[in-house]
């Protein structure tokens, strides 16, 4: 169990690394950020789950024809 919980902390405080102050203006940019077209992932969605038939928990709703 020892070993066990050794190995896993290593694995997790290995895949922490510090960003140099000249790389967070890298990391700051707009085109990092997750959430950077929110437009466009909603209609994206809107697509998807038009052609699925389905509701997913996004919500966006209807189905089918696309119309919602």
């Amino acid at each position: 169990m020892k070993y066990l919980l050794l190995l896993s902390s290593l694995i997790f405080l290995h895949s922490c690394a510090k960003v140099s102050p000249w790389e967070r203006g890298n990391l700051s940019k707009k085109s990092m950020a997750p959430d950077r077209d929110p437009l466009g992932d909603s209609m994206s969605d809107h697509m998807y789950f038009s052609r699925e038939a389905s509701l997913g928990g996004n919500g966006v709703g209807g189905g089918g024809c696309g119309c919602n």
